[in-house]
Formats: structure tokens, sequence, C-alpha cells
């Protein structure tokens, strides 16, 4: 069979972030996501790190020309319907994905800033920082910061709703196109998010927390859940709804498993789809 006869392909997304040594998190999360929802996952990995469930014992970063190599190489040859992006430790590293955006007009793209650990490290320089802000906000379609990463971008703590509804705006007005503001390190019983567009519009999104202490990688599979259903052809609303369902099912049935010491996995693996299949155009 000739390949102008095939009449399919898989819905293909590209994760660009760092690799987790322990398998919870970064990479591995995304490509063990991916698979979940029935996407097909490929990789540009800007770091490697020494990590188990307790923490992060070493990081080797991944040269600009390699990091660039690494997505030409996907994007010239298979595609990417989606993107998700993690860990940018230094501002030659966002530059450099920022110039692939362009270059390859990459689209559905989801940005989870990590910039903060577990333990409260910052984990990002100021010049970074501004160079993310500056050079990746206007490029990718959604940021998906947390409190503690949100309050670094706009410079002050965040400790209610009212705080999330104007750290969201003061991102958009910073060039963000969309932004999901998780609450999750508020107190309660309650586990509140925010999605706000580039209009103004707002949606709060509440569910009761679930008691786990395997949380690790909860954001790089929020994030990497999202891109995937946009490349199933989901809005970006529809994505995010389906991708927090993802993840709480993930925590719940994870809950009572002992992985590691420390703070272990979900359990991505919870109801595995078969992978989907998209009309080629």
């Amino acid at each position: 069979m000739t390949l102008n006869l095939l009449k399919f392909e898989y819905p293909r997304v590209l994760s660009i972030a760092g690799s987790d040594s322990g398998g919870g998190a970064g990479i591995q999360a995304d490509l063990k996501t991916f698979a979940a929802l029935g996407c097909f996952g490929m990789t540009a990995i800007t770091a490697i790190t020494a990590q188990n469930t307790t923490g992060v014992r070493a990081i080797h970063a991944v040269p600009p020309q390699m990091l660039r190599d690494q997505i030409d190489a996907v994007m010239e040859d298979m595609g990417a319907h989606a993107i998700k992006i993690g860990m940018l430790h230094s501002p030659d590293i966002v530059r450099t994905v920022a110039e692939a955006i362009g270059r390859h007009g990459l689209q559905n793209v989801v940005f989870d800033p990590v910039m903060v650990a577990t333990s409260g490290a910052v984990l990002i320089d100021n010049e970074a920082v501004d160079v993310l802000v500056r050079e990746l906000f206007p490029c990718v379609a959604v940021i998906t910061p947390n409190l503690d990463e949100a309050a670094l971008l706009v410079g002050r703590a965040l400790t209610g709703p009212e705080d999330m509804a104007l750290a969201a705006e003061n991102l958009i007005d910073k060039g963000a196109h969309a932004v999901l503001l998780k609450g999750g390190h508020l107190p309660g019983n309650t586990v509140i998010d925010l999605l706000m567009t580039k209009g103004g519009e707002k949606t709060w999104m509440q569910a009761p927390r679930i008691q786990s202490p395997n949380t690790h990688g909860t954001g790089c599979t929020l994030s990497s859940a999202i891109a995937a259903h946009l490349a199933l052809g989901a809005s970006l609303l529809e994505a995010v709804q389906l991708a927090r369902l993802f993840v709480r099912d993930a925590l719940q049935s994870g809950a009572e498993v002992r992985t590691g010491k420390g703070s272990g996995p979900l359990n991505h693996g919870f109801a595995p789809v078969a992978m989907r299949l998209k009309p080629r155009l």
C-alpha cells in the first residue's frame, strides 16, 4: 500500500519538557498521559534530572542546539496536533522553544510553567522569567500555573479566589491568551481552578479534594491531558474539563498505592483507551 492511499493518522502530541528518572512527572508522565488518552506521544527533552519520589538530586541541562534539533526532527517529519511545554530552565532554552513555535507554526500549545519546586524552591532565575513572559506567553494557547508559580509571575502572594481572578487578569495583560490558574494549594476540602481567556471570560471549576499521598506529577499530567484533548479536537474549555476529570480519576485510583518513600505518582493507566485515529486531510 502506498503512502498516499493511507486514510488515517494518529493524533500526535509533542512534549517539550524535562526528564524525570523516577517516572512520576516530566516527560515520563506526559507520555503515559498521551498513551492513556489514545494519542501518540513524542518528545524534545530540555533537561535530564536524577530524581525519585523524595526529591531532585541533580539536573543536567540539554544544550539549546540539541533541543532545537529534537523539535525540528519531529516537526519536519511527523508534525504534531498539539504541544505540551514543561520545564524550561534558562533564557536560551526559552528562546529556543519560542523560536521553534514560530518557525514551525505550532498550534494548540499548552505551557505548564514549572518554576517552583514542591519544597518551595524557585527553579528559574529572574532573567528566564522575563524572557518567558515576553517571548513565550504570546505564542501559546494557554498557560497552566499553580498558585506559587502565578505568585512568582505577578509578584505577590495569592490567598483566595479574589486573588486568583486578579492574578489571571494580570497574566492576560502580560500577553497570555488564556490562563488556567490552579488553586489546589489553597486550604480547604474543595479544589478551585479558574480558566480565563483573553476576552475576560471566566470559568470557575471546583471539586472535592482527593486525599492522597501520591501527587507527584499532577501538574504535568493535567497540562499533558489538556494537550491530548486539544489534539483530539476538543475546544479549550472542553479540553480543560476533560483533563481535570482524568487527573482526578488518576489521583483517586492511585491513592492507596505505595511507590517509593515520598510523594508517589498518579495511576495514569487506570483506564487506558486504544490509540485513536484521525482522518488524514
